[in-house]
This record gives structure tokens, sequence and C-alpha cells, in this order.
């Protein structure tokens, strides 16, 4: 597996001032990642940035697969010209992309994996599925949880994340970057035994 090159994509908005917003929690963990591989990202004229890596260990300590970490630069509802572009590009098969990306309907805090299904309102997710021309690539579902009251969705996931959730939030960054990891190297079910039971 570790001679597989994935595609592995963090959604978000670029600009300053969008960097601390939930909508943008896929890109803080593609920066993780990259950190954790010692790589830096650089502009590709796919509109996008990205890094060449290897990620995580396989089992029996062999170096984990190659990768391809983007984060497109163009606003997430146009995320899927971009993420297709790169696929393209480097000849990566759709079942290889693994997009990260923030989740309403989970529980800050909280990661799931899964391929396929729908894309629950995530404008980044329908545009990638519409350019790709398929649902079924891997998804690391990141949870920011509900709006509160009748906050509406829009105005909360371009919201910066509490002063509460920002102590817990290298935790959450950590777990998702893990799951990620561990889906390259191990495999989806087995990483959604370990992330989905998660006491």
């Amino acid at each position: 597996m570790s001679d597989d090159l994935w595609l592995v994509v963090g959604l978000g908005n670029p600009g300053p001032q969008y960097a601390g917003n939930r909508h943008n929690v896929g890109q803080m963990v593609l920066d993780l990642l990259a950190e954790r591989a010692r790589v830096t990202f650089s502009a590709h004229r796919s509109r996008a940035v990205v890094a060449q890596a290897r990620l995580g260990v396989l089992p029996g300590g062999a170096p984990g697969p190659r990768v391809i970490l983007a984060k497109p630069s163009t606003y997430m509802n146009t995320s899927g010209g971009p993420v297709a572009s790169l696929a393209q590009y480097f000849q990566v098969d759709p079942a290889h992309v693994l997009v990260v990306h923030d989740e309403l309907d989970i529980p800050f805090g909280d990661v799931r994996c899964k391929v396929g299904g729908g894309e629950g309102g995530h404008n980044g997710l329908r545009d990638i599925t519409k350019a790709l021309g398929t649902k079924d690539y891997v998804r690391v579902r990141t949870g920011v949880g509900r709006p509160p009251g009748r906050m509406d969705t829009a105005d909360f996931v371009l919201k910066d994340f509490t002063p509460t959730e920002r102590k817990e939030l290298p935790f959450l960054l950590d777990d998702a970057a893990d799951a990620a990891e561990m889906v390259l190297t191990e495999g989806l079910v087995k990483a959604q035994l370990k992330f989905h039971t998660k006491d």
C-alpha cells in the first residue's frame, strides 16, 4: 500500500480573516499533518497549495504511503475544481482522495471516517462530488457541533471557535490527523473502530 499515492485535502476558505473559523478546521488538520511530516506547502497551478510527504507508519514499521497534502486556494464552495485538477495532475484515483472537513452533525471534539454517502448540506463536499463525478472518496469528518439556539448555520461555521473550544481544539486536530493517518496506513475499518468507539 505504501506505493499507492493518496491525495489528502483540507477544506477551508482562503485569507487570514477565515483562518480560525470552524469551517477551516480541515485546513488546520492539514497544517498539523504537514508539521508532523516536516514539509511546507507551496503554490500549485491547480489553485491550491501542496506538499509531498509520507504519512504515518505502516504496521511493521515501514514509512506510510506517499501523499500529496493539499489546501485549495479557492473559497469552500468551489473546492471541487482544485481537487479534481490535483487528482488528474497526480493521477490519483477518487478512491484515494481523502478530504478532511468540518462536520455539524458530529459533536465538537469527535471525529468520524467514512467513504461516500451524502454531503449533509456541506457545499465544499457537494462541489468535490460534482467535480470528481463520484461520492466514493474518503471523508474525515471533524466535529464542530450544531449552532446554539437559532443561530444561522452559515454564521456559525464562519465564526471562530469559542475560548472554551480553543482549549480543546489541539486534541480535536490531533485526533483528526491521527484518523487520516490511520486510514492511509491501516485502512478505513480500523480507523472507524478506533475513532467511532472512543469513550
